[in-house]
């Protein structure tokens, strides 16, 4: 009984230590520089042995590449093991299945892989360049990238939406650009992939003008669509730039809303700093109430060991204004 009990609190601390660094955990905080230390250290080596005229140094850059891949793995298998921490509404098993297939999960595995497939076919040396995606991993420990995942998940919807109306015009420019310029250039635009082709460089404004029209008719077409292919363009540009203004605002307001005077309740949009944490957590300084917990349209009453999740809304109070 005393073993298991040692064990799962080794097995805390460890996640602790591997999690996102704690300002107050020491420990934590000096992992994280010293995997950030790995990481640009892995991808430098990566890099420089492609140089011939650092030949003299391979050696080298193969035993440094093998520790921090070693490395690696051990973060990995850990990360794997306290899984359980990271989603503890679900079984030991679920968990860690959970884990293999999260975003976190599959840039760690994709950086492993590529050290048993160094040589033999070219897709698997393709995977070298997986090592890169490290990075986002380094990033994601950042506030900044957590609002990139914000936005993009939040407005969702909308971007695909646009994405959509962009391939339904692709397809009718493409179609519409074959039918009038095939006879005229049966090699250039030969079929409606080639037509694609076009549309694709148009409407998106990047124009690499190894296929152009010459007809007339053709060349109209193409004024028309490569005027709404700006307007098309904007779309997408719009709605994320919306979004950022949006959460920027809501982060602003998280930011402040230990120091401000609030006299009346307020809604409270968690965002990367706070999903993991509790209720309690919120609480913990005594001057603040949470009333309620909006996630995924349920209301549900707060409870201290409720774990906030990303776009929960939370509605509070200060207790020194009413709240009591």
């Amino acid at each position: 009984m005393t073993n298991k009990k040692e064990e799962k609190n080794i097995k805390l601390e460890i996640f602790n230590i591997l999690q996102i660094g704690d300002k107050s955990n020491r420990i934590s905080r000096a992992f994280d520089v010293f995997i950030t230390i790995v990481i640009f250290a892995n991808i430098a080596v990566t890099f420089l042995l492609t140089f011939q005229e650092l030949e003299c140094l391979y050696g080298l850059f193969r035993i440094i590449e093998w520790v921090t891949l070693i490395i690696f793995s051990i973060e990995y298998l850990l990360r794997i093991w306290t899984a359980t921490y990271l989603y503890p509404d679900k079984s030991e098993a679920k968990s860690r299945l959970r884990f293999l297939v999260s975003f976190d999960g599959i840039v760690d595995l994709l950086t492993i892989i590529p050290a048993f497939f160094l040589s033999g076919m070219v897709i698997f040396r393709m995977l070298r360049v997986a090592r890169i995606f490290h990075l986002f991993r380094l990033n994601a420990k950042y506030d900044s990238f957590n609002v990139i995942t914000t936005v993009l998940y939040e407005k969702k919807n909308q971007i695909m939406s646009s994405v959509f109306i962009v391939l339904i015009l692709m397809l009718a420019s493409s179609m519409c650009m074959y039918s009038v310029e095939h006879k005229a250039q049966p090699d250039v635009f030969e079929n409606a992939f080639s037509g694609m082709w076009w549309s694709m460089s148009t409407l998106l404004t990047i124009g690499y003008g190894d296929i152009y029209p010459v007809t007339t008719i053709g060349r109209m077409m193409a004024i028309c669509i490569s005027f709404l292919g700006v307007g098309v363009v904007a779309i997408p540009t719009g709605i994320i730039s919306a979004g950022f203004v949006e959460q920027y605002q809501r982060k602003s307001s998280i930011s402040n809303w230990k120091r401000d005077d609030i006299r009346d309740i307020v809604e409270i949009l968690v965002d990367g700093r706070w999903a993991g944490k509790y209720i309690e957590d919120v609480e913990k300084d005594g001057d603040t109430k949470v009333y309620l917990l909006v996630r995924d349209d349920l209301s549900i009453l707060p409870q201290d060991d409720i774990e906030l999740k990303m776009g929960d809304v939370l509605i509070l109070r200060n207790k020194n204004n009413g709240g009591k």
